[in-house]
């Protein structure tokens, strides 16, 4: 009886504490979310017009490059308001917005991010299986 209490024991420990696990703290959603929607901004902004290098052209690989250290030198400017670096950011995340009844309750009590998060590009963000970097 002792052994099969034990067991038990142990077992709803784990089923509550992976239960607990999967809900994000309301801070952590209302700052990885304003993050997203502020990354998004920039991001749908930065590339604006497209035709930067000109009809069907792609960047130079010295370009890309450029690019990439800039968007990281404005990525890890924007998410430190947030208190957060790109490494905070692309490694939580995923758990973060893995909690989406967090996500969207959080967004329900705030209707003015809501129409912002809702007009991101978010396939192109991380979501709907996307291959890209996902901010």
């Amino acid at each position: 009886m002792t052994k099969t209490s034990c067991m038990l024991g142990m077992v709803l420990g784990v089923v509550l504490f992976t239960g607990h696990s999967l809900a994000a703290e309301p801070a952590d959603i209302e700052k990885f979310v304003k993050a997203r929607i502020e990354i998004g901004e920039m991001m749908t902004n930065y590339f604006k017009g497209g035709e930067q290098f000109g009809p069907g052209q792609r960047p130079s690989p010295e370009q890309m490059k450029e690019m990439g250290a800039d968007i990281n030198t404005k990525l890890g400017a924007l998410l430190s308001k947030h208190g957060l670096t790109i490494e905070d950011y692309r490694g939580r995340s995923k758990d973060v917005f893995a909690d989406e009844a967090g996500v969207k309750n959080f967004l329900s009590a705030h209707p003015d991010l809501k129409t912002r998060y809702e007009a991101l590009p978010l396939d192109r963000m991380g979501r709907g299986g996307s291959t890209g970097r996902g901010y």
